[in-house]
């Protein structure tokens, strides 16, 4: 059941895109490996596509909404898994197990199409036709 409005994961994805990068300095695990990385890189790529999604938050809409969800899904299972995947989980890994959750049931609840707004619009138009 997909109940989070395009508009309104919109408006987490630029939140969530800021908190990870700033993640490793908030939770005090920066200590310039995959561990700081992994969330910097994952945050600054989340920014990226959110700007070139088609949904009311997007700049340039270039990308669905269902492939901008496919990339949350991808990043948050990887965010998820890296403490394991990297080894760095006996120092920290609670940051990223949570926010990767975050991203994972994010892209699982966020409905495909944007409710209103040129997105909508635009959307509507080529599939009316």
């Amino acid at each position: 059941m997909r109940f989070i409005e395009t508009k309104t994961h919109g408006y987490l994805d630029y939140l969530m895109g800021v908190l990870l990068i700033a993640s490793p300095w908030i939770f005090d695990f920066n200590r310039g490996g995959a561990e700081t990385w992994v969330p910097v890189i994952l945050g600054a790529g989340v920014i990226l596509y959110s700007l070139l999604t088609n949904y009311e938050m997007g700049f340039s809409k270039q990308i669905s909404m269902s492939t901008h969800l496919t990339l949350d899904l991808v990043g948050g299972i990887f965010l998820a898994v890296s403490p394991w995947l990297f080894g760095f989980s006996e120092y920290v890994m609670l940051p990223h197990l949570i926010l990767g959750i975050a991203e994972i049931g994010a892209a699982m609840f966020t409905k495909k199409t944007p409710a209103s707004g040129p997105a909508y619009s635009s959307h509507r138009h080529a599939t009316t036709h």
